[in-house]
């Protein structure tokens, strides 16, 4: 009898293969976001016009606090792969930024909210390259795009969210910023819930050497090339894509009232979240290299809109082109990561990725207040779109070579 050779099953694709874990994880970014996104945008005002701090003193514990996360975030990374325990120490991450979030509404003083505001980025370093790795871990090698745009796009559900929350309880509450602080406690603890009892961390491969030293020279050099080609373009990427505070800027330029500018990042967040997965999936059936080279192309014309936009509907569009090259990038360069850095070193590698591009995002931002500030917003936003330009060069580089596919 003539046997009948069957083709291999073709491997699931879609949302409704993507593991529960990294949904879950996805929701766990949400609900944090939610939380502190509603009390960061309030904080600095809170803190200029009740407890009366100087503007400057609000950006300096701002520039602190966000790189003491950047570089929390290698050694928590490190420590995850040394362990061979990755969970945990989001846990970890996660449960220190609950636990400050009744301080907000208690604190009386500068210094106890300092502290809180510290604490909090500490926590969100300890847990960002752990939760990382735990995505890429969990996730079969075919999907990790689409799993990597769906946690994108559940955090940044959460990163539009609590603002708007604020605003609506700051009306009700009759702009009554402890009350609206307390509501914020909430969805922190619940995110600290979902991960403990929804996330299963899978047992470590028997194959996987342990890592006694990840950050020395020998393991940092196991990373390979391509690894570091990946972060050398993804810091000149992160170099054109300045904080999104010139946004607001922009739009307060153009005369956009104050009331209304947290929409300009209303708007953002919903084109970043609509492009999020759709992207990511795309990834997975074509090229890495080409979806990403598209979330460039988006950002060289958000650039060039904004450069040159003189009416609301100029602004509106250049703010949907900056959130969709969110959606293209973001996910695409943490799933590119994942594809390049060896099991044993990703946390590590996701560590050094994050405190590198949060290096460059500061340089960005620095350069753009200072073209600003001396050309004008065409020269910030002309030379983002120069940076977008060398990021693709780089990108058509990793191609030429075969880094990328």
């Amino acid at each position: 009898m003539k046997t009948v050779e069957t083709a291999p099953p073709t491997p699931r694709q879609g949302w409704r293969a993507i593991p529960t874990g990294v949904w879950a994880l996805g929701f766990v970014s949400m609900l944090m976001d939610i939380s502190s996104e509603m009390i960061h945008a309030l904080l600095p005002l809170y803190m200029v016009t009740v407890l009366g701090t100087s503007v400057l003193s609000v950006g300096l514990i701002e520039g602190i606090a966000e790189a003491t996360a950047s570089i929390t975030k290698v050694f928590s990374g490190a420590l995850s792969d040394k362990l061979g325990q990755r969970k945990w120490l989001a846990v970890t991450g996660y449960g220190l930024a609950a636990l400050t979030k009744p301080v907000f509404p208690l604190a009386g003083t500068m210094a106890w909210l300092v502290g809180a505001r510290f604490v909090d980025r500490i926590g969100k370093g300890i847990r960002g390259a752990p939760r990382d790795a735990l995505v890429a871990d969990i996730t079969p090698p075919h999907l990790r795009g689409a799993a990597f745009g769906l946690r994108q796009a559940l955090d940044t559900v959460g990163a539009f969210t609590g603002p708007l929350l604020a605003i609506g309880l700051m009306w009700l509450t009759a702009d009554h910023f402890p009350t609206v602080f307390w509501f914020a406690v909430l969805p922190a603890f619940a995110s600290v819930a979902v991960l403990v009892v929804f996330v299963k961390e899978p047992e470590r491969p028997a194959h996987v050497r342990r890592v006694r030293a990840p950050l020395s020279r020998t393991e940092l050099a196991r990373l390979g090339s391509a690894y570091w080609w990946v972060v050398g373009v993804g810091a000149v990427f992160t170099l054109a894509r300045f904080s999104e505070a010139f946004l607001l800027l922009r739009a307060e330029a153009m005369g956009v009232p104050l009331m209304w500018t947290p929409a300009v990042l209303v708007l953002m967040g919903l084109a970043f979240f609509a492009s999020s997965y759709p992207a990511g999936a795309l990834s997975d059936r074509t090229s890495r290299g080409g979806v990403l080279a598209v979330g460039l192309v988006l950002l060289l014309a958000a650039d060039l809109v904004l450069a040159t936009a003189d009416s609301y509907w100029g602004l509106g569009a250049g703010l949907v082109l900056w959130g969709l090259h969110m959606g293209f990038t973001q996910g695409l360069l943490a799933a590119l990561v994942a594809d390049t850095a060896t099991t044993e070193l990703r946390g590590t590698a996701f560590g050094m990725f994050n405190l590198l591009t949060g290096l460059a995002l500061l340089i960005a931002s620095v350069l753009a207040g200072l073209l600003w500030d001396v050309i004008g917003h065409q020269g910030t936003f002309y030379a983002g779109a120069g940076f977008a330009a060398a990021a693709l060069a780089g990108l058509a580089l990793l191609r030429r070579r075969g880094i990328l596919r």
